[in-house]
């Protein structure tokens, strides 16, 4: 299916490239969330009419991610889970408990733009971590972990 990008694709392109991708992946991603529309001729035209005002939108919430993400940059994310004597956490710490905590700190984040490296954490310590706040800004946090004993 042909489709025109309303907004950068990691892997597949920038705002305004007709690019072609399978069926499944435009209606049931790319369409319904708003980054993507059916290259008919029409649409084409449409775009074009509103390229202008799109591209000051992609910029100006780009520019709003950074001056985010200057202010997350190399923050410290303290949490404190069950441990045994050892350090090894019963349980684990994912990236719902880190972006729960950030989202108590003030910075609205979901779950999926805390990305963890290694998987979840499970000893206690200091363990580093990156936030995708936009597909162009990238940021390191720190998360400590401390144990609490059962």
């Amino acid at each position: 299916m042909q489709i025109i990008l309303l907004d950068k694709v990691i892997n597949l392109g920038n705002l305004g490239d007709v690019v072609k991708v399978k069926d499944g992946y435009a209606r049931n991603f790319l369409i319904p969330f708003g980054r993507a529309r059916r290259a008919t001729s029409n649409a084409i035209k449409e775009f074009e009419a509103k390229r202008v005002e799109l591209e000051a939108a992609a910029a100006a919430k780009l520019a709003a991610m950074q001056v985010q993400g200057e202010k997350l940059a190399g923050m410290t994310v303290k949490l404190t889970q069950k441990a045994g004597v050892d350090g090894r956490l019963f349980g684990s710490v994912t990236n719902q408990d880190i972006s729960t905590e950030l989202t108590k700190q003030g910075f609205a984040l979901i779950k999926s733009q805390v990305r963890m490296p290694n998987g979840p954490l499970k000893i206690v310590g200091d363990h580093a971590v990156s936030v995708s706040l936009h597909t162009d800004v990238l940021v390191d946090i720190t998360v400590t972990v401390y144990g609490e004993t059962a």
